[in-house]
């Protein structure tokens, strides 16, 4: 059903403006992750640190149809913001990696429940039109974050601390909140089939034995393959077996996000702690790939093979190291081979081809894939990074890159 016109303005631009809350808290939790892991002495846990977010949102997903069929939309969204600010006033007010990584838990999993209502409620009432108005804006609402955002982190933590810093992206949070509130009201759910529950935790649980392994190696396999199981479970047949077509293209998805998302992670913390570069000159290199990957992207060339190649050489050149001039062109590299290669890796893995599923189970598949990508990539390089490996957990993220490059032309 399609909103009134002052409706549908409101709730496109509460969809916009949670994309842009989710994109601020993203830049200030990358460009504060050295700094936290110093003050919480922290620096041998940084998969607690990293992870805890992610891992909330995946766990949101199979419950958020469930949250929204049980509680509607006003205490969904009420749960959501309760969940959101609890969790970053527990992060901010810290004394470990263990109460930091519970808020971050409990902000990731708000973060998915708000993500996930919004895009259905953009689905359900907003026209195509406005639809493809809306996704394009979401898009470039990484733009000015990732312009002005480490740099306004870092004053704003010179200023008044990291622990009050963290609290910035609460007013777009409200305010976003606040637009689709004003745009659904009392809308009832959508009736639709929930994600399977235990499969698709199955994902989380393993990840966070993986995080939670502390350098004890056979937790850290039992989690991995625990995870591994899950994904196979969840994600549509034939994409472990790497089959052409669909199947292939979301595993270049999720080999991708596992490279790409969990070198993402740590670039602050190897900059700083790995080669000694300031945390100015950190932030700097923090911002040049996602702007260089929406740059590119709007060139419309599409090379995912050729793209996912650069990617990797980006990130192996950070394994290998270098003075700054150097790192802050490699990891610009890898976001222009991103921006050419993930709009047909998206093209590729949502269209149906000889798969049989339909529209709403590719677009199901293409979330679960860059998620569980996300996931595992955090997980992995924080688990290796605690144990030491910060470097060799480069070396892993390119290897992903250069598998994604390598699956992405079956």
């Amino acid at each position: 059903m399609t909103l009134p016109v002052k409706e549908s303005r409101f709730l496109a631009g509460g969809v916009v403006a949670l994309e842009f809350s989710a994109a601020v808290t993203s830049f200030v939790a990358s460009t504060l992750l050295p700094v936290v892991a110093r003050d919480l002495d922290a620096g041998d846990r940084l998969g607690l640190l990293i992870a805890g977010s992610t891992l909330g949102l995946f766990v949101a997903l199979p419950l958020a149809g469930r949250v929204l069929g049980r509680l509607g939309t006003r205490g969904t969204l009420a749960a959501g913001m309760l969940a959101y600010v609890g969790g970053l006033v527990l992060a901010a007010t810290a004394s470990g990696a263990g109460m930091f990584a519970l808020g971050q838990l409990s902000t990731g999993l708000a973060s998915g429940l708000l993500a996930v209502f919004g895009v259905s409620s953009a689905i359900r009432h907003l026209d195509e039109r406005l639809r493809l108005r809306v996704v394009a804006a979401s898009s470039a609402m990484w733009i000015l974050p990732a312009l002005v955002g480490p740099a306004a982190t870092l004053g704003l933590e010179h200023l008044v601390g990291w622990r009050w810093t963290l609290l910035v992206p609460v007013p777009f949070v409200l305010f976003g909140r606040l637009l689709v509130v004003r745009a659904v009201r009392d809308d009832p759910p959508a009736d639709a089939a929930p994600r399977p529950l235990g499969r698709t935790l199955l994902v989380p649980l393993g990840a966070a034995g993986v995080v939670l392994s502390d350098g004890w190696w056979p937790l850290a396999v039992a989690g991995a393959l625990v995870a591994a199981a899950g994904m196979v479970a969840i994600l549509p047949a034939g994409t472990a077996r790497l089959d052409r077509g669909t199947p292939a293209a979301l595993a270049a998805m999720l080999l991708f996000a596992v490279g790409y998302f969990g070198a993402d992670s740590l670039i602050t913390v190897l900059l700083t702690t790995g080669f000694g570069v300031s945390l100015g000159q950190a932030a700097i290199v923090l911002s040049a790939a996602p702007l260089a990957w929406a740059v590119t992207s709007l060139s419309g060339r599409r090379l995912p093979a050729t793209g996912l190649t650069l990617t990797a050489l980006g990130t192996a050149v950070l394994a290998v190291g270098g003075p700054f001039p150097v790192l802050l062109a490699a990891w610009t590299v890898a976001g222009i081979g991103v921006g050419l290669a993930y709009p047909a890796l998206y093209v590729r893995a949502s269209t149906a081809g000889s798969s049989g599923l339909t529209a709403t189970e590719l677009a199901t598949a293409v979330i679960t894939a860059e998620c569980v990508g996300q996931l595992l990539g955090r997980a992995i390089g924080g688990a290796l990074s605690s144990a030491g490996g910060l470097f060799a957990s480069y070396a892993v993220f390119a290897v992903a890159l250069a598998a994604a490059a390598a699956v992405s032309r079956r």
